[in-house]
């Protein structure tokens, strides 16, 4: 069994590079501009923790069901797997994230103009029923907390970065992969809210892509050399 710092090390730098320049940041980046950026950064950042210690708990509760060597050499052909994903990937795209920042925004946008539409045709009867939940909900969370909650949660379901986690957890101390996750995803989304599109604009999604198929690679390399 691994060290708490070796996991917490290698899910900092597997998550740091899966989500710098991910969807969840464009759209992290994207809401700040639209909306109080405290809000924002509280439900994106709980959504993406929440989502971590789901999907270590999975990896931790895999070896349970399954033998360790499975696991290991499952988790060794993750790595490759997504490695070489990301490196074609990073080699198949431009040097920008303008196409990228522009399909999140658009997907957003066509969100909030249905979200919209639904309520212009809703019953009078559900809207009764909505003022009586409602301040019910808003008493505990604002409709902002919960839109970006929601948007980064399922964002985030099968996604690179979660099915790595998973992985990860299997083969790593899961205290140190919910912990190295939970500060990667702390940094990407604060950078993403503070620096909001433009700095969201001024990332390279080749060199991200690239450098995570890198890093995945290396991760291969060790699981399997570990099981040799």
């Amino acid at each position: 069994m691994s060290t708490v710092l070796q996991g917490f090390t290698k899910s900092l730098a597997m998550t740091f590079v899966s989500e710098i320049g991910d969807k969840t940041f464009f759209a992290a980046a994207i809401l700040a501009m639209r909306y109080p950026r405290r809000l924002v950064l509280a439900g994106c950042l709980s959504a993406l923790i929440v989502m971590t210690i789901l999907s270590a708990t999975v990896g931790w509760a895999a070896p349970n069901l399954i033998s360790r060597k499975w696991t290991h050499h499952i988790t060794t052909l993750l790595f490759f797997g997504f490695g070489l994903w990301s490196l074609w990937d990073g080699f198949k795209q431009g040097g920008g994230s303008s196409e990228e920042l522009a399909e999140v925004e658009a997907e957003l946008d066509s969100d909030l103009k249905a979200n919209g539409k639904t309520t212009k045709d809703s019953s009078k009867s559900e809207d009764e029923n909505k003022k009586h939940i409602r301040p019910f909900l808003t008493q505990f969370f604002s409709p902002i907390f919960l839109k970006a909650f929601s948007i980064n949660f399922f964002g985030e379901f099968g996604d690179k970065s979660q099915l790595a986690t998973i992985g990860l957890a299997a083969d790593e101390n899961p205290l140190g992969v919910v912990l190295g996750g939970v500060v990667a995803q702390f940094l990407c989304t604060t950078a993403a809210v503070i620096g909001g599109k433009s700095l969201a604009s001024q990332i390279s999604e080749r060199i991200v892509a690239l450098s995570g198929g890198m890093l995945f690679i290396i991760f291969g390399i060790q699981s399997f050399l570990t099981s040799v």
